[in-house]
């Protein structure tokens, strides 16, 4: 079927979550890289263990959850002005260098975000990378309460949009993500920048590339 829409996974994405090494590594010297790796695992560890708990919390709560974990495996210290600095640094993370070419070639479909970002940490991360006028949509898994890739967040998309899930072209960074999306029933592309292998989840993307801009215009 024809794509009508475009919907997008923000952190990691369209936005380098690792951004954040340099400000890290001055806060910790010749640690920077290491905590930013386990912030980010973490962060995603604790979406899947609590959506499958049924204890919600949103994700500006678990990404400072997973930051202080992972200054603690480190034995590094982290007092709450480190907290407070580094969540400033995750409204305000790097795009892809590709990301705004890609967006403006690419406006003769609607265009969304679909994030596990609460909205405020997402809205002020958009509008400080002057991505707004970008989307259709900017879409939380906020107001369901539960985390990718449950079914149920793809669904928020499709009805965001008013277009049926087989015309939704799904595009993540994340192989789990991707993968659900495509279960879900979107045109799922994997961006594999890193040329991880493929997630053995009984789902796989449609297409995988490298890069947003390998995209097909």
């Amino acid at each position: 079927m024809p794509i009508e829409a475009l919907v997008f996974d923000a952190y990691g994405t369209l936005f380098d979550v690792h951004s954040v090494i340099e400000r890290c590594e001055e806060l910790w010297p010749g640690k920077g890289a290491a905590i930013s790796r386990l912030w980010r695992a973490k962060q995603l560890e604790y979406t899947w263990l609590r959506s499958l708990m049924h204890r919600y919390e949103n994700f500006e709560t678990i990404t400072a959850d997973a930051l202080r974990h992972a200054c603690a495996t480190q034995q590094l210290g982290c007092d709450e002005t480190h907290v407070a600095e580094l969540m400033r640094a995750y409204r305000q993370l790097q795009t892809f260098a590709e990301v705004k070419s890609v967006l403006a070639a690419r406006k003769d479909r609607k265009r969304a975000i679909l994030s596990n970002g609460s909205p405020g940490m997402l809205n002020p991360l958009v509008e400080a990378s002057g991505l707004a006028g970008e989307f259709d949509a900017v879409i939380s898994v906020d107001a369901l309460g539960a985390y990718k890739p449950d079914p149920r967040v793809y669904q928020l998309a499709v009805d965001a949009l008013g277009i049926e899930a087989g015309r939704i072209r799904f595009v993540s960074s994340n192989c789990w993500d991707a993968c659900g999306a495509q279960s879900f029933g979107f045109d799922a592309w994997w961006i594999n920048r890193s040329g991880a292998p493929m997630d053995p989840l009984g789902a796989r993307p449609a297409q995988i590339v490298s890069t947003l801009a390998d995209l097909p215009a």
